[in-house]
C-alpha cells in the first residue's frame, strides 16, 4: 500500500505553464497509475498544455475533472494564495514545492488548511512518491523501487540520497515523503509516522531530520510511545556554527536549542539508532529489520 497517494490520485498542477511545473507536470503524468488531469495558470484556460487541459482557476479545474490533489510550482509571492484557492476548490491533498514563502502568511495557512480538513505537504519540499503508483512532486522516479520501508525527511536530496541507498541494496519504498526545511510546514514527522504506523504495508521507517526546531525531539516521544515498527534516523547540520541559518530557513540553532546534539540525545532515548552518516542508514536497519540483514547479505 502507501500513504498520502495512490493510483486513485488525480491530480492538479498549479502553474503548469511554467518552465519548472510544465518539466515536472510530464514526469508526474507518465508516472504510475495516478492521473494528471488538469494544470492551472490564471489567464491561460481553455489552453492544452503537455495534453491536459488548462483552466484559470483551481475551482473551475476541480469542478471539471474531479481532482483530489494539487502540486503548486508557483512563485513565493503567490504560492499562499494558490494554497488557500486549492483547498477552497475541496482538494484533500496539497504539494507546495514553491521555496521562500514567508512563515507569517504560512501560520495563517495552515490553519486554514487544518480548519477545512485538507493535508498540505510543504512549501519547500521535494512532494513525495509511491513507487509505482503516484508521484506528486519533483522525487526522481528512477531510483525509487516498490518495497516496504517508509522515507520521511526534512531534506530533498537527502531523501534522494537515502532512497537510492535502499534502492541499491533491494529494498523498496512504501511512500518516501520529502515534508520540507521551513520552519512552518504542513506536515510534520507524527503525521507522517503516524500513516506509516496504519499502513499494513509499511514495515519500517527511515527518518531524516535536521538541526532547528523540535520537531525531531517531539517524534521521538511519539516512536517510543506509539510506534510498534523499527525507525532508524540520520541529523543533519552537526558542524553547523550556531545563529547561522545553513539552506533550510527552519535550519537554524539559537540559545542552544535545535541542536543536533539534542535531537540524537532523544532519539537514542527513545530507542532509535542514530547514523552518523547517511551511508549508516541501510546498515542499522538491518540490525533491527530481518529483510535489511537479509537483502544486504545478498549485495
Amino acid at each position: 500500500m502507501s500513504v498520502f497517494i495512490n493510483n486513485d490520485t488525480r491530480l492538479i498542477v498549479q502553474g503548469i505553464t511554467g518552465r519548472d511545473g510544465g518539466f515536472h507536470a510530464e514526469q508526474m503524468k507518465g508516472y504510475g497509475g495516478a492521473q494528471l488531469v488538469a494544470g492551472v495558470t490564471p489567464g491561460k484556460g481553455g489552453q492544452e498544455h503537455i495534453g491536459v487541459p488548462v483552466f484559470n482557476t483551481m475551482g473551475e479545474a476541480v469542478a471539471e475533472t474531479g481532482a483530489n490533489a494539487s502540486c503548486i510550482f508557483v512563485p513565493p509571492a503567490f504560492a499562499v494564495d494558490a494554497i488557500y484557492e486549492a483547498v477552497s476548490a475541496g482538494v484533500e491533498l496539497v504539494v507546495c514545492v514553491t521555496e521562500g514563502v514567508p512563515a507569517n502568511d504560512m501560520m495563517a495557512a495552515y490553519r486554514f488548511v487544518q480548519d477545512n480538513g485538507a493535508r498540505l505537504i510543504g512549501p519547500n519540499c521535494p512532494g513525495l512518491i509511491s513507487p509505482g503508483q503516484a508521484k506528486v512532486g519533483i522525487l526522481p522516479a528512477q531510483i525509487c523501487r516498490e518495497g516496504k520501508v517508509g522515507v520521511v525527511s526534512r531534506s530533498g536530496t537527502l531523501t534522494y540520497e537515502v532512497v537510492d541507498q535502499l534502492t541499491r541494496n533491494g529494498l523498496g519504498q512504501t511512500t518516501c515523503i520529502g515534508i520540507g526545511g521551513d520552519p512552518i510546514v504542513g506536515t510534520n514527522f507524527i503525521d507522517c509516522l503516524e500513516a506509516f504506523e496504519a499502513d499494513p504495508e509499511t514495515e519500517a521507517v527511515l527518518l531524516i531530520g535536521e538541526i532547528g526546531g523540535d520537531d525531531e525531539e517531539k517524534a521521538a516521544e511519539y516512536i517510543h510511545d506509539k510506534l510498534s515498527i523499527p525507525v532508524v534516523s540520520f541529523i543533519a547540520g552537526r558542524t553547523a556554527p550556531p545563529g547561522k541559518r545553513m539552506g533550510h530557513a527552519g535550519a537554524i540553532v539559537s540559545g542552544g536549542k535545535g541542536t543536533a546534539e539534542s535531537k540524537e540525545k532523544a532519539f537514542e532515548a527513545a530507542g532509535v539508532p542514530v547514523a552518523q552518516k547517511p551511508s549508516d542508514l541501510v546498515p542499522l536497519l538491518a540490525d533491527l529489520y530481518a529483510p535489511a540483514k537479509a537483502a544486504l547479505s545478498q549485495v
